[in-house]
């Protein structure tokens, strides 16, 4: 049950690093705000990797054609859902954008059976019961016509994209380090990152200078989203080594509490009633799905 720590610690911190995100949305728009997770989050990925290789280092690591497709896919994926998490989070509410992207729950143990990774019933319903909870709390009154509409496809384009990597991401580590897990996620970690930065970066600087130069004026701020970031993707990638995608997924869900008081102390936003007591619901499900 090692992943569950690692997930909630990884859950918490993805909090904080969204909401320095979601600063620089203004200036740098949404494909710079992401940049900035990679970007500067690479730096601290390689020392993550220099410390995991010092306390579980491997004999040798496996740079198979399989780690390599599933980096590529699943890099990918990560960086056009984080473009759309803060894409919805700017057209609805912080916590209301983090409620979206939690439907890559569902898809999260879907993709998986294409891996061949089963779960059992109890945390089957599990996933059912937070995703019906995370419907409820994604269902805000204020919100009406196309901006909720748009903000919550963006959303669930967002947890789809999530669902998609997270599982890849699991398959990488398997293949590069078979047995080692913290190795093989800091390892998985440290490639992914350095192909993102690289690839939204020069992509960046040929269509989107202003973007660029925004978040390297922003480098306070960015070099704390970029750590945040470096640090709750390592240990969402050792907890996907350690434990099947999806109940690590929806264990994640404790991001929501958290991010719901991140956006009323830093953007004054607030939940409904109806919206908090759904959140029982939620719990129930999460509780399934970790130990059901």
């Amino acid at each position: 049950m090692l992943w569950i720590p690692f997930t909630v610690g990884a859950a918490t911190l993805q909090v904080a690093r969204n909401a320095l995100q979601r600063g620089l949305l203004a200036e740098a728009g949404p494909w710079g705000a992401t940049l900035v997770r990679f970007l500067f989050g690479a730096p601290f990925a390689l020392l993550f990797f220099g410390a995991a290789m010092l306390v579980d280092a491997p004999d040798h690591l496996v740079f198979s054609l399989t780690f390599w497709v599933a980096c590529v896919i699943g890099g990918a994926a990560q960086m056009g859902a984080t473009a759309a998490l803060l894409e919805s989070m700017r057209r609805s509410s912080f916590a209301l954008g983090t409620v979206f992207s939690q439907s890559g729950i569902p898809l999260t143990a879907v993709f998986a059976l294409g891996f061949g990774e089963i779960l059992g019933p109890l945390k089957w319903l599990g996933l059912a019961l937070t995703t019906l909870g995370l419907i409820v709390l994604g269902a805000p009154r204020k919100l009406e016509g196309r901006g909720a509409l748009v903000a919550a496809t963006l959303g669930v384009a967002a947890g789809a994209g999530f669902a998609l990597s997270s599982n890849l991401y699991r398959q990488a580590g398997h293949a590069i380090a078979p047995g080692h897990s913290l190795a093989a996620a800091m390892a998985t970690l440290l490639v992914v990152q350095v192909m993102q930065a690289a690839a939204l970066g020069v992509w960046l600087a040929r269509r989107d200078r202003g973007a660029l130069v925004a978040v390297i004026a922003a480098w306070r701020s960015s070099l704390g989203a970029g750590f945040l970031g470096a640090a709750a993707s390592g240990l969402w990638f050792t907890a996907f080594n350690l434990s099947p995608v999806g109940p690590v997924r929806a264990v994640g869900v404790v991001e929501m509490p958290i991010a719901a008081l991140a956006g009323r102390r830093l953007f004054a936003e607030r939940l409904t009633f109806r919206q908090i007591g759904a959140a029982i619901v939620t719990a129930l499900g999460v509780g399934l799905a970790a130990l059901g």
